[in-house]
């Protein structure tokens, strides 16, 4: 069977999108591991299954995973390219969209130009998480400015969840930093039971903050939303920045906010589409 997909990104995180509404991925882990391969196939950080939604309150779902068949509780750059999709394909008028993840409802909502083409979204990313045990093996579950020996070297580090756990290193030197091979060991560190998304971040003289990542099953990415998000927290967490920070990354810029009033993080950035076909479903 062929299957009809959009390759889109955000901020160069990019990922495969299918709307469930017109095909059935029986084994959606296996796909994204077939399709996500460069060179042999379409290409990609993975695989985003759009969906209808299982409850009232939300118009649509999404489920996503990573280019190794692992599936991720969300992706805010995901987010955002499927207000795009939605907008574009013309099945929804919502402006903003409410969108069921198996982290919680995102509120999505778009900034369109005079043509009405979507310019930007903003994504509620709802409440940072800065204590759970179950991600964080730590006698509270919490971890700020902890200093971590990897390999030939030690990394303080700050965990925040951001819908997926993020522990969050700043350095003097993210440029020439090894990001894959302190990345993949901080991942697999016994201190996270279910693996870590890691990100290495310095805070710039003009008050940005460049970031780069190496994502739980993933590996070295151009973006990551919820890590971007994870990093502007610690940074004001850690009396670093304020609570709105511009996070610059291999692929693009965010601009982040974590508001007093509510508590929650808010992440703007760019949504593109690349192209569009059709793919084999083994």
């Amino acid at each position: 069977m062929k299957v009809k997909f959009t390759k889109m990104h955000g901020a160069g995180n990019d990922y495969i999108y299918v709307n469930t509404m017109d095909y059935n991925i029986e084994d959606p882990a296996a796909a994204a591991v077939e399709w996500s391969r460069a060179h042999f196939a379409v290409g990609s950080d993975g695989l985003v299954l759009i969906g209808r939604a299982s409850m009232p309150e939300a118009h649509f779902s999404m489920r996503i995973f990573n280019n190794d068949g692992s599936e991720a509780m969300m992706c805010g750059n995901a987010c955002r390219c499927i207000a795009k999709y939605l907008h574009d394909k013309h099945l929804t008028a919502a402006n903003p969209i409410r969108l069921e993840t198996p982290s919680g409802i995102k509120v999505l909502a778009m900034d369109l130009d005079e043509a009405g083409e979507v310019t930007s979204v903003t994504v509620d990313m709802q409440e940072p998480v800065l204590a759970c045990c179950e991600q964080c093996a730590t006698s509270d579950g919490t971890a700020t400015d902890l200093a971590l020996e990897v390999l030939d070297r030690t990394f303080k580090g700050t965990f925040v969840s951001t819908g997926n756990p993020h522990f969050v290193c700043f350095v003097d030197d993210v440029e020439h930093l090894d990001v894959a091979r302190y990345g993949a060991a901080l991942e697999h560190n016994a201190l996270f039971p279910q693996r870590c998304n890691i990100e290495f971040a310095q805070v710039m003289d003009d008050g940005s903050i460049r970031m780069r990542v190496w994502e739980r099953g993933s590996g070295i990415t151009l973006a990551c939303g919820t890590g971007a998000c994870a990093t502007a927290v610690a940074a004001c967490h850690t009396g670093r920045a304020s609570r709105h920070s511009d996070i610059v990354m291999d692929g693009g810029t965010l601009s982040i906010e974590w508001r007093e009033d509510d508590n929650h993080v808010y992440m703007t950035g760019p949504a593109t589409t690349a192209f569009e076909g059709e793919i084999e479903l083994k």
